[in-house]
């Protein structure tokens, strides 16, 4: 279940927001977002590079055949959204949003819609509570038929006492064979200092943050067949122009990989 409306204190999917340049937040959302900002001015790169990782990877999943996914820790709307990106290809495609913010379940009821042929619906669900999702996701995808399931920059909101690869490894296990999973991750791989600062900053402000390693990233993947060029920084995965920003200022590594 969601939480309760908290307008008193920053969510995640809200600091993105103010970060992506959004209207959707509150006064803490942006002082979080400016306390975060003041220690590693990089962190306004990241959830832009994020969402063009986004487009690629799931214009690629449509473009291969996987036309219904399910979108973990959506966040606020920002267009293109994925059932723009994956309708643009196959206007029939399904898409499944779940997040856990009320403002996240307002704006998606009324935003989220996509073409005739196809579908959308939102769920109202935790990342850590994978049953609750899935349970909500089976109404309208077919879970006999290839999903692409999408954690774009949420899996760091989890710290290791939420066991974030054996929620993984649940998700997963109800795909069928050819479904794809796509994951971006903050990492401190390239600049230790700066994000840990601004991790500190966020607990700070009661927003879980755990960095991961190249390796703790790819760790998700496990058992999975990754898509060529694998777990990378996201702004190196099949870009469409040259990205003029460095590792240290995407900060995110990410990839994509096939369920056999």
């Amino acid at each position: 279940m969601s939480e309760s409306l908290d307008t008193g204190r920053p969510h995640p999917a809200r600091v993105y927001d103010y970060m992506l340049g959004g209207k959707d937040n509150f006064a803490a959302d942006r002082a979080a977002a400016a306390k975060g900002l003041e220690v590693n001015p990089n962190a306004a790169t990241a959830p832009r590079q994020n969402r063009a990782f986004l487009q690629r990877t799931v214009r690629f999943l449509a473009e291969s055949g996987v036309h219904q996914f399910l979108d973990i820790g959506t966040g606020l709307p920002t267009s293109p959204n994925v059932h723009e990106v994956a309708q643009g290809v196959y206007p029939s495609a399904r898409i499944v949003y779940a997040d856990n913010d009320p403002l996240v379940l307002a704006h998606a009821r009324g935003l989220l819609t996509g073409s005739p042929e196809g579908r959308t619906a939102y769920v109202d669900g935790d990342l850590r509570d994978p049953a609750t999702i899935l349970a909500g996701a089976r109404e309208v995808l077919d879970f006999d038929q290839p999903v692409g399931l999408l954690l774009f920059a949420v899996l760091h909101f989890l710290d290791d006492t939420d066991e974030p690869y054996r929620i993984v490894d649940e998700l997963v296990a109800a795909l069928p064979a050819g479904s794809h999973v796509v994951i971006s991750h903050i990492t401190a791989d390239h600049d230790p200092e700066s994000w840990e600062r601004f991790v500190t900053v966020m607990r700070g402000q009661g927003i879980t943050s755990r960095l991961r390693s190249h390796a703790e990233v790819s760790r998700f993947f496990t058992g999975l067949e990754l898509v060529a060029p694998g777990v990378l920084p996201i702004a190196r995965w099949r870009p469409d122009a040259v990205v003029e920003f460095t590792d240290a200022q995407v900060a995110l590594y990410g990839g994509v990989a096939r369920k056999p």
